[in-house]
């Protein structure tokens, strides 16, 4: 009899243990299809090079769709998901092989026994702007243009704390380059970052992230410095407001003392009618005059204001179904329709969005 209760006993604390340890594994996913109309119509289904989400137009298409498992003990943290979808092949086109395929893996220690300071390594979201690679979590369908053309994801060692009370946190950031798993070839200088947020309230976050690199090969390498500073302020539980300003500058050549701009405001209102129904619209303008990041090789470069509106339908928490309207229109004529160059572009796009 004796045995058998040990046998049980030890049964018991086996189960016990492999349960424990098993709350410590979480799995997620997401999947997210959508539908986009270009009405400049271009001929190879490709919406405009800068726009690198939901980027294909008159076709069904997924635009991300992953599989993730996430582990925290307290102590030690590490996440792996994969990925498939038309934002992959946009935003991956850099990377070989299977890196083409990662949407984050990394690993983490907790470096003190009091204070909330972390060491993680690996592939994870980008620490620049508000607007993540999940459309889900995004007040409007598709991404504003600062944020595509802003990493969406980084490579490197990220070192960060958070207070105690959950209000202020910091990162110091140790990077392979912009949006980038593998370093460019030729390039050996390291590249870096600062983010801190504060939210004194549930409603209130304040943003700032930079960034500082440089970009190309080392014979020709640039200098890079990048600023990202954005509020969101939730006034009631209907109606939030997000307002924000990227600023950045990229030497005209290596060893120069000129330098080339970019500066691009956005704003963003939702509003909440229902618990299943919100409605939100953005305004935004892109000033890259020299084409840092997007070249047009027009006399006034990309200067272009945006204007989406966004309607949103969420039948369950971890579904909706979105549609949006948005309509570039630029100083130059930087778009095509047909075989003219024109100075707008207009969009609708639908999606749907579940996690799991």
């Amino acid at each position: 009899m004796k045995k058998i209760i040990t046998l049980i006993a030890g049964l018991t604390a086996s189960v016990n243990l492999f349960a424990q340890e098993e709350s410590k594994v979480k799995f997620s996913g997401y999947v997210e299809a959508y539908y986009g109309y270009d009405f400049n119509k271009p001929s190879d289904n490709n919406r405009p090079g800068f726009i690198y989400s939901h980027n294909r137009s008159n076709e069904v298409n997924i635009n991300l769709a992953y599989l993730k498992g996430a582990y925290d003990d307290g102590n030690i943290r590490a996440n792996v998901a994969v990925m498939a979808g038309t934002y992959a092949n946009a935003n991956m086109s850099a990377e070989s092989g299977v890196l083409k395929n990662i949407y984050e893996a990394n690993a983490g220690v907790k470096l003190s026994k009091k204070a909330n300071l972390w060491l993680d390594a690996g592939v994870f979201s980008s620490h620049i702007g508000f607007e993540s690679a999940i459309s889900k979590d995004c007040w409007v369908l598709t991404r504003n243009i600062s944020s595509e053309n802003t990493p969406y994801f980084e490579t490197g060692a990220k070192l960060s704390y958070v207070t105690a009370d959950g209000q202020f946190s910091a990162s110091v950031l140790y990077l392979n380059g912009w949006q980038r798993i593998s370093r460019q070839d030729g390039n050996r200088k390291p590249a870096g970052g600062v983010q801190l947020t504060w939210k004194p309230t549930e409603k209130i976050t304040v943003n700032y992230s930079n960034y500082l690199g440089k970009e190309g090969a080392d014979s020709v390498g640039v200098t890079r410095l990048y600023h990202n500073l954005y509020g969101i302020f939730q006034l009631d539980e209907q109606f939030g407001v997000t307002l924000g300003v990227d600023y950045g500058t990229q030497q005209t050549s290596k060893g120069s003392s000129t330098h080339n701009h970019v500066f691009a405001p956005v704003a963003i209102a939702q509003y909440k009618f229902d618990p299943k129904w919100a409605v939100a619209g953005r305004v935004e303008y892109y000033d890259d005059k020299n084409g840092v990041f997007i070249a047009t090789g027009t006399a006034n470069g990309f200067r272009t204001t945006g204007y989406s509106l966004n309607l949103d339908y969420a039948p369950v928490k971890n579904a909706v179904l979105r549609l949006e309207g948005k309509l570039y229109n630029s100083k130059d004529k930087v778009f095509k329709r047909d075989q003219d160059l024109v100075n707008y572009n207009g969009l609708v796009t639908g999606s749907i969005a579940v996690s799991f």
